[in-house]
C-alpha cells in the first residue's frame, strides 16, 4: 500500500499544465473517461500522456476537463488541466501529443500553469452553439456537427421565448438527469439566436450547463417556433421543475462547446 506522504511528495515533484483542446466528438462516448470503454476524449488524453511519462498501469495520469461533454458533442476550446513530471518542454509535450492523438483530437495550446489551477473548479463560464440546418440541398461538409430540419422554424418566436430563459433559474425542467441531488439552479446571462443562409446558430452563455440542458433548450425553443408551444409557457415550465415537460432532448451532433472561462 502506497504511503499518502509518499503521494504528496510525489505530487509536488509534478507541474500543472493547461491545454485548449478541439475535438470531433461523433464516435467518441463523450469526454469523461468510463471502465472498459476506449473510445473517450479524456481516455484518448490519458492514454497517450501515460505513455509520454512511461506511468505505472496501476497509477496512470489523470487529465481533469472544464466539463463533461455527451456523447457526439464537439468543442472547439475545451480547457484541461494535468500534473505530469517530465523533462520535456512545453513545446515537447504539445508536438508528442499531437503526433499520437486521433486525428479528431487536437491539443491546440498547452502551457504550465499555476499548482492550484483547476480546469473545472476555477471556470466561471462557458459559451455552447448549437447549429441547425434547412435548405433543400443537404449538408454534405457539415452533416456531422449541425441538426437537419425539415421545416423552417419561425426564428422570431424562438428568439422572444429564449429571452425567458435568460436569468437565474431552477434549470430541473431541462436537466436530462432525473436523479440530481445536486443543486439545477443556473445563471444564463446570453443568448443569440442568428439565421444566415441555412443555418441556425443559437450561442449560449451561463455560469454552468447540467446534463442535456443545452440540447433540452433547443429543443423546447424548435417546438416553439413550430407554433407547438408559445413563448410565454417558458416561465411555467421553468417553475413546474419538470423535465417531462419540456421538450425533446436536440440530437448532440450539433451541439459544440466553444470556450471556457477563467
Amino acid at each position: 500500500m502506497r504511503c499518502p506522504h509518499q503521494n504528496l511528495a510525489e505530487n509536488k515533484m509534478k507541474k500543472n499544465y493547461k491545454m485548449t483542446i478541439s475535438y470531433d466528438g461523433t464516435r467518441y462516448y463523450g469526454w469523461e473517461h468510463q471502465p472498459g470503454q476506449e473510445m473517450t476524449i479524456q481516455g484518448k488524453l490519458e492514454k497517450v500522456l501515460s505513455r509520454m511519462v512511461d506511468a505505472p498501469a496501476d497509477k496512470p495520469v489523470t487529465v481533469i476537463g472544464a466539463g463533461r461533454t455527451d456523447a457526439g458533442v464537439h468543442a472547439r476550446a475545451m480547457t484541461a488541466n494535468v500534473l505530469l513530471d517530465t523533462p520535456k518542454s512545453e513545446k515537447e509535450i504539445l508536438a508528442y501529443m499531437n503526433r499520437y492523438l486521433p486525428e479528431d483530437i487536437s491539443v491546440n495550446e498547452l502551457t504550465q500553469c499555476a499548482d492550484r489551477f483547476h480546469s473545472r473548479f476555477k471556470a466561471h463560464g462557458k459559451t455552447y452553439q448549437y447549429t441547425c440546418w434547412y435548405g433543400e440541398n443537404k449538408p454534405v461538409f457539415d452533416r456531422k456537427y449541425v441538426t437537419v430540419l425539415d421545416r423552417m422554424p419561425d426564428i422570431g418566436r424562438m428568439r422572444e421565448a429564449a429571452a425567458h430563459i435568460i436569468g437565474m433559474h431552477d434549470f430541473r425542467s431541462f436537466c436530462g438527469n432525473s436523479h440530481m441531488k445536486k443543486s439545477t439552479v443556473r445563471v444564463v446571462d446570453r443568448i443569440e439566436i442568428r439565421h444566415s443562409g441555412p443555418y441556425i446558430r443559437l450561442t449560449i452563455h451561463g455560469n454552468g450547463f447540467l446534463q442535456n440542458m443545452v440540447r433540452i433548450i433547443m429543443g423546447t425553443l424548435l417546438e416553439v417556433g413550430y407554433g407547438k408551444r408559445q413563448p410565454e409557457d417558458i416561465p411555467a415550465l421553468l417553475e413546474a421543475k419538470d423535465r417531462s415537460l419540456a421538450g425533446p432532448t436536440a440530437p448532440a451532433s450539433g451541439l459544440c462547446l466553444m470556450e471556457v472561462d477563467y
